[in-house]
């Protein structure tokens, strides 16, 4: 059953009133940003979107992706606004962040703001926008009230094309080492034309050691110098392309060089603040001079030691350069015994290592400038190298270590070893003839070998792009210190293997995995070697569009260039001033040289253009 029950309708009023209220819905979608800051190293970008207005203001945030300068978002986010706030000043912010785990806080990195009535005229609206700077509220600041900074901002904009566009450009400048004479070379002439060699130097060196010429490119060039130069004194002085591109090199292939050989003791100078200041009038009260003057003595001597004793650790592309340079000064002044040392030294020590020492900070040792004090005992540290560094005649860029060791094949010889920074080889006897020889650079990996490969302890495995050289050393500590100081020399070979096998190939298998192919890839990492993080990061295209926009850049002066070879050619008499400035060796060669570069730079040029004009029909843009 159920309960059944009437009621009476109750009257209304008729006056009553219904409200009514619109309201719209607003879809933001944040897609992508492009060409963001890196901060520190790093950028891991997020964005906000702020519905701000009289009434309310609502944040929206999206996810942070994570080591990107180009992140694409693809996130909606819908918000309800009344008439009355559409209507209003209200308005659409969209802020740029870098996640941090700093103390200080996600960095800004921009913003764009977008007017409410702005977005309501069309029902669909997509475009790019530039970033732009935080707006200050209604904040004024007198002109009194600001302090001054000033700035020098260098901004690059590269537009880098697909590879088969900069192939004739770049067969051109990587074929420099072997023109004749290399001052008529491509690479040589864009260190002619640039207003600074540093800007040549830069991405000349990058595309160079990305496709490994950089070794003959740089003996070519520090060849031709050195024939030059007349006096053994001023070996190298200048800031001539030379200089400029073994500075570039040193920066690039001896940032780990520099880490492990001299981080630890500027680490101890800068937390121990030890005083050093030898000068009498810059002397605090409380400083004895001959305290200081010890200071200062047992940190040049720490320094000065770990430096000639790293050889072993030297980057082999520095070796094999400084190897060059010291055969071509001792080929040209042959009477000066010592200028092999010194055109090594001047460039190891004057603009290597005491730089370093100066400003650590700049060659990522340190992460902060020193204070006053520490950086006055790294002045007069780097300046006291500088003095030692010009006198040494040490040979330690060509240590040697040598041993008695056993070479493993089906049979086992005694054979002696000897270890250069350039090659590994063996002989019967010490003083012999070398029945073979491993350049350096061909060492993929120096690894243990497993006992049970051939029943024997304290073996080793040196290999190769061919084949695998089987070594046992007399006791585990020679075994390892050899395995050490062959993965030293080799670590920052290119080719360097990732994995290898742990066991010999024997009886149609590796006895380690039991693969048959012989060429089979390892089945074990490989220890040693560089750190990833370190490793060069080269892209071979953006250094030629870097070239490319060089070139272009100094049009004038090629075409300068042109006019001087041709002057040069039919004109003995003096030369005109204007063509002076330019080392012109051959001039026919380096005409024939300047009229294929300015070929190739305008039909680039025209590529370029061709970009821009679609692009520009084809992007729209939001900002004002």
């Amino acid at each position: 059953g159920g309960i059944c029950q009437l009621f009476e309708l109750l009257k209304i009023s008729a006056t009553g009133s219904l409200e009514l209220v619109k309201t719209f819905v607003f879809l933001f979608r944040v897609l992508e940003c492009q060409g963001l800051p890196i901060v520190n190293g790093q950028c891991d970008p997020y964005a906000t979107v702020t519905l701000a207005g009289p009434y309310r203001s609502e944040v929206k945030k999206t996810k942070v992706k994570k080591k990107t300068n180009n992140p694409q978002f693809d996130e909606v986010f819908y918000f309800e606004v009344s008439i009355l706030e559409s209507g209003g000043g209200g308005n659409v912010l969209v802020d740029l962040w870098n996640a941090s785990n700093l103390k200080f806080g996600d960095e800004f990195l921009g913003e764009l703001r977008l007017p409410l009535k702005f977005l309501r005229q069309s029902s669909c609206y997509e475009a790019w926008y530039f970033l732009q700077p935080r707006v200050n509220g209604n904040k004024t600041l007198k002109p009194d009230d600001l302090g001054s900074l000033r700035l020098n901002v260098v901004y690059t904009e590269d537009h880098v094309f697909l590879p088969e566009h900069y192939n004739p450009l770049r067969d051109l400048l990587l074929k420099s080492a072997d023109v004749e004479p290399v001052s008529a070379s491509t690479a040589h002439t864009l260190g002619e034309v640039c207003r600074e060699k540093q800007e040549a130097a830069i991405p000349l060196v990058r595309l160079f050691l990305h496709y490994g010429k950089i070794v003959p490119f740089i003996s070519a060039i520090a060849n031709a110098e050195i024939k030059r130069t007349q006096d053994p004194n001023t070996i190298f002085r200048g800031n001539s392309l030379t200089s400029k591109c073994i500075d570039e090199t040193m920066k690039l292939a001896g940032k780990h060089y520099l880490q492990v050989t001299l981080k630890p003791i500027i680490d101890e100078i800068c937390q121990l603040h030890k005083p050093c200041e030898i000068d009498p009038v810059k002397l605090k009260d409380a400083e004895n001079l001959e305290n200081n003057r010890e200071n200062l003595r047992q940190y040049v001597d720490r320094i000065f030691t770990v430096i000639t004793k790293s050889g072993v650790r030297c980057p082999t592309v520095m070796c094999d350069i400084f190897f060059s340079l010291r055969e071509s000064a001792a080929i040209r002044f042959q009477d000066d015994p010592d200028v092999r040392y010194t055109a090594v030294s001047s460039f190891i020590f004057l603009r290597f290592f005491a730089p370093a020492i100066l400003s650590p900070n700049l060659f990522h040792l340190t992460p902060h400038h020193p204070d006053p004090q520490t950086s006055r005992t790294l002045t007069l540290i780097s300046k006291t190298i500088q003095t030692l560094g010009s006198l040494s005649k040490s040979k330690f860029m060509i240590k040697r270590a040598q041993g008695r060791k056993k070479f493993g094949m089906k049979n086992f010889k005694k054979r002696w070893f000897r270890l250069s920074n350039h090659e590994f080889t063996y002989q019967k006897s010490k003083g012999d003839h070398p029945l073979c020889s491993i350049p350096i650079e061909n060492i993929l990996a120096v690894e243990k070998l497993e006992e049970e490969s051939f029943k024997m302890k304290n073996m080793f495995q040196v290999i190769q792009p061919e084949r695998v050289l089987y070594i046992q050393a007399n006791n585990c500590v020679e075994a390892r210190d050899w395995i050490d100081i062959l993965t030293k020399v080799s670590q920052c070979n290119k080719k360097r293997l990732t994995v290898y096998h742990p066991s010999a190939y024997l009886n149609g298998h590796w006895l380690c995995c039991k693969s048959i192919a012989d060429n089979a890839p390892g089945c074990t990492p490989c220890t040693g070697g560089l750190p990833a993080n370190i490793q060069l990061d080269i892209d071979g295209d953006r250094e030629t569009e870097r070239i490319y926009s060089l070139f272009n850049l100094y049009m004038t002066k090629l075409e300068k260039m042109q006019e001087a070879c041709g002057s040069k050619s039919v004109y003995d008499g003096p030369e005109q001033e204007e063509y002076s400035t330019f080392v012109i060796d051959d001039p026919q060669e380096t005409y024939k040289t300047l009229k294929q570069i300015i070929t190739n730079v305008k039909t680039l040029e025209q590529e370029h253009a061709q970009y821009k004009r679609d692009k520009f029909n084809k992007t729209k843009y939001g900002s004002q």
